[in-house]
């Protein structure tokens, strides 16, 4: 069977993301292909998005603004959650951050964050699993387009905010339906060219939020 390392290389192809020319990651350019050649290459039929494969209109916004303000991130230890193709979390370490941890549930996001980091000289520590039952030892978190599902925030909302009781925690958000606002202050957003086939539209306005913490011991 070939490495997925080299699966990834074969199926996409290296391009830097929109707004951020600087980083080049492997990524796909529709959805559809690439989620039929990773369910052959799995064996697998009905397995999640290729998420790892896009850059997606959430972390491109955290990349750019850390990028651009280097200061919120130097010095720190940073966890790119959900990380996908792990494009924040190597914008962190460009950022100055001290030390960089990139979450994903995905093995092959694994496999991608790592090819990724490597491509850009970024010391990435990629762990995979569901960590939402614990305490990340973090300065900041990032959470780049999460709330897309009702599900998935449901099961890891309490968690970030029990989080942002002892660390920072951005969430990027491109106009998802299931955002719980009330617990959300927004700093900063940008337009994110994107394309129709994975938005529907051109672009998305992308607002960055700081996660309230919870008030509950």
């Amino acid at each position: 069977m070939t490495a997925p390392e080299d699966f990834i290389r074969n199926a996409t192809t290296l391009t830097a993301p929109a707004l951020i020319p600087d980083i080049s990651l492997y990524l796909a350019t529709e959805i559809t292909p690439i989620w039929q050649a990773t369910e052959a290459y799995l064996a697998e039929s009905g397995i999640a998005p290729p998420y790892w494969a896009f850059a997606w209109p959430g972390s491109i916004a955290l990349a750019r603004h850390m990028l651009d303000h280097s200061d919120l991130v130097r010095g720190k230890r940073v966890i790119d959650f959900a990380a996908g193709s792990g494009l924040a979390a190597i914008a962190a370490h460009r950022a100055g951050a001290r030390a960089v941890t990139a979450i994903e549930i995905d093995p092959m996001a694994g496999a991608a964050i790592a090819l990724n980091a490597a491509l850009n000289n970024a010391p990435v520590t990629v762990r995979i699993g569901d960590v939402t039952r614990t305490q990340l030892d973090a300065d900041l978190i990032l959470c780049g387009d999460i709330c897309y599902e009702a599900p998935m925030t449901r099961h890891i909302w309490p968690w970030l905010r029990d989080c942002a009781r002892v660390a920072d925690v951005w969430v990027a958000d491109p106009g998802r339906a299931y955002v719980p606002t009330a617990d959300l202050t927004e700093f900063a957003r940008y337009v994110v060219p994107t394309t129709a086939e994975l938005e529907s539209r051109t672009s998305r306005e992308t607002i960055l939020y700081r996660v309230a913490p919870s008030l509950q011991p």
